[in-house]
């Protein structure tokens, strides 16, 4: 009987868009996948796939006490019925209750701890408590994947997890025959055109974004974009109304929120994402997988990405400053100048961070696990 491997995230949409690859890689395998995440209108797509899909509902940003202790019930009742023989954890609350559920029913378990978070760059109470969560929690867990080795220092450092436990991961993995170069989308514009991708929160940089791009207006004839969804509830998130002034200045353009990324990055000049802190970010290297030059934050989850002048530049964070410094250098690079930085970008990400790299770590941690 094939062995069943669930893979548990906070979104049925993040399984579909960053770990489809590693689970149709493990289905050839002959493994089963069973998908457990909140349901969304991408549940469907993962059971055309072959998927067997099961519903946990989890808050993201709660953290009502009660609703905490009702999750990890929901955990340990789901997982007691579907009888996975490994879990993989995904995103703060599966780590940690997923985990704790998956412990007290002997589960073999690998985490991914694919980025810290606001509750890590604070240093309230709440951070506190998620780092007494994380400790009793990864305890049980076989093999604990980190994406930079600035987190994985730290939580060893904090006791959280053992060092001989834990393990470097190049991201979820980019699948670099997707994204490529797409130049038939790309027709040359009389501006140059800056590009920033994330969740619309202050903890990616945007306000420093949209002051750099004021001063770029003030003396360059430039197009600054800005492209992510609104995230309610995050206690560093923007809103429509904030936004909307903004661009009634005239400094930036708000293109919405698109699932065809793709086409997005591929009509930029450059990609900018001055964020405070990242797991390993994933826009940065569909961005750089797809050629195109970089602006980024010097922090951990960031840099790993940017050679410093090869494939783009570094700028210090929460620093508008060094951010419009660096797009100022951008700005002032001829046409195959960038070209030719993106195509070393692209270099990197084939060599260092391909989707394969990440498959292969998987089905030897997997293998381990199940002894087989």
């Amino acid at each position: 009987m094939p062995k069943r491997i669930a893979i548990v995230i906070n979104t049925a949409w993040n399984i579909y868009n960053f770990r489809i690859g590693l689970l149709q890689s493990l289905q050839k395998q002959g493994y089963t996948i069973l998908a457990i995440a909140p349901k969304d209108t991408y549940v469907s797509k993962l059971q055309d796939l072959g998927f067997e899909y099961h519903e946990i509902t989890m808050n993201n940003k709660g953290t009502n006490p009660l609703e905490e202790l009702k999750l990890l019930r929901d955990f340990y009742l789901l997982y007691k019925r579907v009888k996975p023989d490994i879990l993989l954890h995904y995103t703060i609350k599966p780590n940690i209750y997923g985990s704790l559920a998956g412990k007290f029913l002997n589960i073999p378990m690998i985490s991914n701890i694919s980025g810290l978070g606001t509750v890590f760059l604070d240093k309230r109470f709440s951070s506190k408590i998620a780092q007494f969560l994380y400790k009793i929690a990864l305890k049980g867990v076989n093999k604990v994947f980190f994406q930079n080795t600035e987190d994985r220092r730290l939580f060893i450092h904090l006791g959280l997890v053992q060092n001989e436990q834990s393990d470097l991961l190049a991201g979820s993995g980019i699948d670099t025959k997707k994204f490529k170069p797409l130049a038939h989308l790309f027709t040359p514009h009389k501006k140059l055109r800056f590009l920033f991708i994330a969740r619309l929160l202050r903890d990616k940089g945007l306000v420093e974004y949209i002051e750099a791009s004021a001063l770029m207006h003030e003396k360059y004839q430039v197009e600054c974009q800005i492209l992510g969804a609104y995230y309610p509830n995050n206690p560093t998130a923007i809103n429509p109304k904030e936004m909307q002034k903004w661009e009634d200045k005239g400094h930036i353009h708000y293109l919405g929120v698109s699932d065809d990324v793709r086409s997005h990055i591929a009509k930029a000049d450059c990609i900018v994402l001055p964020s405070y802190r990242e797991g390993l970010s994933r826009v940065l290297l569909e961005s750089a997988s797809m050629a195109k030059p970089l602006i980024t934050s010097n922090v951990a989850g960031c840099k790993e990405v940017v050679e410093e002048g090869v494939n783009g530049y570094l700028c210090e964070v929460k620093d508008t400053q060094s951010l419009f410094e660096a797009m100022e250098k951008i700005y002032h690079l001829s046409p195959s100048q960038r070209e030719s930085m993106g195509k070393k970008g692209r270099k990197k990400v084939i060599k260092e961070f391909d989707e394969k790299l990440v498959i292969r770590k998987y089905k030897e941690a997997i293998a381990f696990c199940l002894g087989s």
